[in-house]
């Protein structure tokens, strides 16, 4: 499965899909980026006046590109594509910078396990400059619909 049909097949949409490319993916990572545009509808209530992006969503966008567009692409591996939920698990994020309207980021995720559905990875955000914006582990569950 090449990463546009990834991308084409992820269980979210305008204005809450946090995926604009995938880099590079394989079995053990997967590299992807996102642009967060200023006009998004929370930047105008978090930090009035000097809008960051939230956590929450720095958390989302490390899920979407590396837990959620990694399984896809391993489950892809077996079934030929994936129809089904997917379940956040767990998360252990650290914050490190601010993301700012506007600002490009790349989550670079590596596999730790994938067994039984589950799968944990190892992400960390960057910003364009290389720093890094947070980092951690996150885990979910992928949940085959009973017809598919």
């Amino acid at each position: 499965m090449i990463p546009k049909e990834i991308i084409a097949i992820l269980p979210y949409s305008k204005p809450f899909l946090f995926v604009d490319d995938i880099e590079s993916i394989n079995e053990d990572g997967v590299t992807g980026s996102f642009t967060f545009n200023p006009e998004l509808e929370f930047y105008k209530g978090h930090f009035k006046d000097h809008p960051i992006t939230p956590g929450v969503i720095l958390t989302e966008t490390m899920a979407q590109i590396g837990l959620v567009s990694l399984g896809i692409f391993l489950l892809s591996a077996e079934e030929q594509t994936f129809k089904g939920h997917v379940a956040m698990t767990s998360t252990n994020v650290e914050f490190l910078r601010p993301v700012f309207p506007g600002e490009k980021v790349t989550i670079i995720s590596e596999k730790i396990y994938f067994r039984f559905n589950k799968l944990k990875c190892k992400v960390m955000m960057q910003n364009q400059a290389g720093d890094k914006v947070c980092y951690g582990e996150l885990a979910g569950m992928f949940i085959k619909n009973a017809n598919g």
